[in-house]
């Protein structure tokens, strides 16, 4: 079940009157309710997956109460090193198995030597990654003792299996979205109003933009013998714009239902493509991703304590497993080290945190210093998203070769869907979001806030890519 289907559209309305109408009695009747939607919405891709869920979620609330029972050093550590080996040995299993497996094989053919691979037919369970962590956090924190631990294993479930933000984030902390299951909740029309803009914002960034560069991105990419530099370029430009308006719209929408319901979740994107360095960009992009490889890996191994080389290792040590938390193929890890290249000179020169205001922030336009900035980030970006885009790293390496040849003429690609409407839809969506860039979104408290998500509605229905419906692009990490 993904937000812009069928299937979610009467899914919604259906638990948000059970959860206001029938079950508002009580906090303990919403959080049960909000358990049996979840389960019932991630079982909708596949049910045998919610013994997974659940097994995940009966480890961490048990360890929790161990945890709490105990001030024994040695079993505190021992118990949260179990609890680390089950979710990340969970995770690997079914992400990274097969991976291993072929690089094995692999290994031994380039020395000469044949071997059959004992690969496993493995279905990688939707949202794995995001609630592996979010239970991850939950067990760290009782450990390191900035958390109580829950006595109410509904409270706990409802957590870990939350349905708007459950496939794919934001990867909330238990510190931040557990207690909110303890306190009561009254419906605030305000607060739900807030919601549903938010979700008519994502919307059009999934189905307008995210979609319908994805249709041109994907043959691009698919054929990039057939094109010249100028379209290879215009291709990652389309494959920029699809996978944040494809992952932002979707975290704009899990906010914004989260808010019908009365839970405020975390910001995740903030204008990220407005960034002036690659520092900055990082604050920016899939900020639940970010902070939590921050504050769990980062700031543990030392961060920016320490020599030189130790702040470089940890750095590459970050970028690097994020890498490989996107995906079994080398192509994630490329991009993870080439965004470590991209930081490392920051660091060294102490400017990563040289840019922690808004771009422009007392001014209706950039200065000619933040665009060239802007523009050599973005540049910097794009490149990286190449190897995230392509199937190995030999065809990323090869588009990159063709686009460097700066052969320019005008292709015609074999999809002519708004071929011509998708620049000016791009830029309309760069332009709205610059002029909100200071706010949680751009209906966010505006003037004549139902005429302007009116629009969208209308350029939703007009523009919208609805007959090739895209899964989101972050379900399969």
């Amino acid at each position: 079940m993904i937000f812009n289907s069928l299937d979610f559209a009467i899914f919604l309305p259906i638990v948000f009157f059970l959860y206001w109408f029938v079950c508002n009695k009580t906090v303990a009747r919403q959080n049960v309710l909000v358990v049996v939607a979840s389960y019932v919405f991630y079982g909708w891709w596949d049910y045998r997956f919610l013994a997974l869920i659940l097994f995940s979620t009966i480890v961490d609330f048990g360890i929790g109460r161990l945890l709490l029972r105990t001030d024994v050093q040695k079993k505190r550590k021992l118990l949260l090193g179990i609890s680390i080996s089950i979710n990340l040995g969970l995770l690997g299993f079914f992400k990274y198995y097969n991976f291993f497996a072929a690089s094995f094989v692999d290994a031994f053919s380039f020395f000469g030597h044949s071997i059959q691979p004992n690969t496993l037919d493995i279905i990688l369970p939707v949202g794995i990654s995001f609630y592996t962590f979010q239970t991850l956090s939950y067990s760290i924190d009782v450990y390191r003792k900035k958390l109580e631990p829950t006595s109410s294993f509904i409270e706990f479930a409802a957590f870990v299996s939350f349905f708007p933000q459950l496939v794919a984030g934001p990867i909330e902390r238990a510190t931040n979205l557990l207690p909110q299951f303890k306190n009561k909740r009254d419906f605030k029309y305000a607060e739900a109003m807030d919601g549903v803009y938010l979700i008519i914002w994502g919307l059009f960034k999934k189905v307008v933009i995210a979609d319908n560069c994805a249709q041109f991105a994907n043959d691009i990419f698919q054929h990039s013998e057939n094109y010249s530099s100028s379209t290879l370029l215009l291709g990652t430009v389309y494959f920029a714009f699809q996978i944040y308006g494809d992952f932002s719209g979707y975290s704009d929408m899990a906010i914004g239902t989260s808010k019908l319901f009365g839970f405020n979740l975390m910001q995740n994107f903030a204008v990220p493509y407005f960034a002036r360095d690659m520092a900055e960009f990082w604050r920016r992009w899939h900020i639940s991703l970010s902070t939590w490889f921050r504050d769990y890996l980062y700031i543990p191994l030392g961060g920016s304590r320490g020599s030189k080389w130790q702040q470089i290792r940890n750095v590459f040590i970050i970028f690097i497993v994020s890498g490989f938390w996107h995906g079994a193929n080398w192509t994630f890890l490329m991009w993870g080290l080439l965004n470590a290249l991209y930081f490392i000179p920051l660091l060294l020169l102490n400017r990563n945190r040289v840019h922690t205001n808004v771009i422009a922030e007392h001014n209706i336009l950039p200065s000619i210093k933040e665009i060239v900035q802007v523009v050599l980030t973005f540049t910097l970006t794009l490149l990286a998203w190449v190897f995230f885009r392509a199937n190995t790293i030999s065809d990323a390496f090869l588009y990159l070769e063709r686009l460097f040849q700066f052969s320019f003429k005008i292709d015609r690609l074999n999809l002519e869907r708004f071929s011509y409407e998708m620049v000016p839809l791009v830029m309309l969506l760069i332009g709205v979001e610059w002029f909100s860039r200071r706010k949680q979104h751009p209906l966010d408290k505006i003037q004549n806030q139902m005429v302007w998500s009116l629009v969208l509605i209308f350029l939703i229905f007009v523009f919208g890519s609805f007959s090739n419906v895209e899964e989101f692009i972050y379900f399969q990490f």
